[in-house]
């Protein structure tokens, strides 16, 4: 693996997703106190609505860009060219449907929108906001592009700097005029200047590629189209799943409930999705490594990954479920919390949802997500059925629920399969044991963690007293991984040598010259 590049690639997206986390809650926050929690709610459910529209893409950038690996790593600059050209040519026409298909969903909006109160235009607010998205499929192809060539680290700060002029526009405006138009049209500035920025890089960076004009030729464009048949489906699964569970809450209980789930799901996402960022900034160095053909090396990477995907996983879930009220109460204010049972449930979906980062990062990379090409429409389907099924009797715990199971049964069943067999030539049954021993294990820390929790008189004393008390609970189950795992033991102990080798690599060459054998 390209130690040094993934390495660069996670923390310069560590650094900004941090960055981005306060700004986004900044932003939260005055949007709540300023317009209110019903616009909280419509923001929350126009993002879901446009993320089903989303499914338009058929999940076409996924594949490109596995398919522009391969071509980087040989030097073939014609073949990577004419990919690019293919990938322009499709985002295009996407982009026209996603707009086509958002003016054909606008007069459901009031059905969607049960209840729904505020003095601003649900049709007007809606349409500023699906321009945003439009924006960004005129530059996508470049994104993938800068991406392809394990250069992450440059897309996400063009990412960061754009959502952070945003945010802060979007504090400022809501102050000022406290308009929830005005609020979304921050959101078509930061995606203008995201666009400028990616095309000034890649025209600098890839001259040759950009102005190389050059047709694919069938066997790679059968190739393509064979592995967007399979992303189309994913993307309709993870819809299906994600986007489905804001649109069923806001339908059937209102967007003012929709708001008060949106304050803790959008800590907990952007949590996760920090995390996250440990994993798919990889996904390009894995790309190239499999590119390689080196199956050994993939397994003892993926090992060591999905370990270390357990323990951050542990960790931070274990914190959030004790720590997440008193942060709904300091982020946004009083009178926004939501039922215990629904904080266990959200916290159970995440945690569930994040231990497949490891299959899914090297799923893509591997390009094994042609053969469980099924698998999303069947989780999408039996998600949906038991979301509308469980509301009616549970209310929003029953929909949340009915994600973990849909994740439970087929997710963490079928993903590691296609991937194991396809991508590895082995069988999955030790990675089925750990991964439900794994998951078991945070669901019983999890009701030890809520035995101990104290109600202290503070929500900051309240805070500090339950995060430590979930950190050191956490502990027992990470000393048991890293005692129990070699491969992961093995790794810890290597990774940071390594590190202050390369800090300090007169050191290194001095202990070498004294005779130290080398590792």
């Amino acid at each position: 693996m390209d130690k040094k590049r993934s390495l660069l690639n996670v923390c310069v997206a560590l650094g900004f997703k941090v960055i981005l986390l306060v700004l986004s809650i900044l932003a939260k926050r005055f949007l709540i106190n300023y317009i209110g929690n019903d616009a909280n709610g419509i923001f929350a459910l126009f993002q879901s609505v446009i993320g089903v529209l989303a499914v338009a893409d058929l999940g076409v950038g996924t594949a490109i860009t596995f398919s522009m690996y391969s071509p980087i790593v040989n030097g073939e600059d014609d073949k990577v060219s004419a990919l690019y050209g293919l990938f322009v040519k499709v985002y295009r026409v996407v982009g026209v449907i996603i707009l086509a298909a958002g003016l054909c969903v606008m007069p459901a909006l009031p059905y969607l929108a049960n209840g729904y109160k505020s003095d601003f235009s649900l049709y007007w607010t809606f349409l500023i906001m699906l321009a945003s998205v439009v924006m960004n499929y005129m530059f996508s192809a470049k994104t993938s592009l800068v991406n392809a060539y394990k250069n992450d680290y440059v897309t996400t700060t063009i990412l960061s700097l754009s959502l952070m002029a945003q945010y802060g526009a979007q504090i400022l405006v809501t102050v000022l005029t406290h308009s929830f138009e005005l609020y979304l049209c921050c959101n078509v500035g930061g995606m203008a200047i995201q666009w400028a920025l990616i095309e000034l890089y890649t025209h600098k960076k890839y001259p040759h590629i950009l102005k190389n004009k050059q047709k694919v030729d069938a066997e790679t464009k059968r190739e393509v189209v064979k592995n967007t048949k399979a992303m189309f489906m994913h993307k309709i699964g993870a819809i299906f799943v994600n986007a489905s569970d804001s649109i069923i809450i806001s339908a059937f209980m209102g967007p003012e409930l929709l708001g008060l789930y949106s304050n803790y799901t959008t800590i907990v996402v952007s949590m996760s999705g920090i995390l996250a960022l440990c994993f798919t900034s990889l996904t390009s160095v894995i790309g190239h490594m499999s590119a390689g053909k080196d199956r050994e090396e993939e397994k003892r990477g993926f090992n060591i990954l999905y370990s270390f995907n357990f323990v951050l996983g542990i960790v931070f879930f274990l914190g959030y479920y004790a720590v997440i009220d008193d942060l709904v109460f300091l982020f946004f204010g009083e009178g926004l919390q939501l039922a215990k049972e629904i904080k266990v449930v959200i916290t159970l979906n995440y945690f569930v949802q994040f231990m497949r980062q490891t299959v899914l990062v090297f799923r893509d990379a591997t390009g094994t997500f042609y053969y469980d090409r099924f698998k999303p429409l069947a989780e999408g389907l039996l998600n949906i059925v038991l979301s509308v099924s469980f509301v009616l009797w549970f209310g929003i715990t029953g929909v949340i629920a009915a994600t973990i199971l849909t994740n439970l049964l087929i997710c963490h069943i079928v993903e590691p399969y296609v991937l194991y067999r396809h991508g590895f030539a082995s069988s999955p049954k030790r990675y089925y044991v750990v991964n439900y021993a794994c998951i078991a294990a945070f669901a019983l820390v999890m009701f030890l963690t809520d035995l101990c929790m104290q109600q202290m008189g503070s929500e900051w004393l309240s805070f500090l007293v339950n995060g430590c008390i979930a950190v050191a609970i956490a502990l027992v189950p990470v000393v048991f991984m890293i005692a129990f795992n070699r491969t992961f033991r093995g790794a810890l102990v290597s990774v940071p040598k390594k590190l202050l080798r390369r800090l300090f690599p007169e050191k290194h060459a001095q202990e070498q010259a004294d005779g130290e054998p080398k590792e």
